[in-house]
């Protein structure tokens, strides 16, 4: 499944790094891109192993806001 969540907050390749590292360690999610003009992260994962909230927690534990 796919899914795109608007992040706020992400400005930089660091910020990039940090959303894309934090959720490719959860497992269940097999790719995370980030697209900083937009705000956006593009999520493709496994519904049966990870659900919305996790991701938005391990985004959130970065320091960034789940729109």
């Amino acid at each position: 499944m796919k899914k795109t969540l608007n992040v706020q907050g992400m400005s930089c390749g660091h910020c990039k790094m940090s959303v894309e590292g934090a959720l490719n360690k959860l497992d269940g999610v097999s790719s995370a891109e980030v697209n900083l003009e937009a705000g956006t992260v593009d999520v493709t994962f496994d519904e049966a192993k990870v659900d919305v909230d996790a991701m938005k927690e391990a985004i959130e534990e970065q320091g960034y806001d789940v729109a």
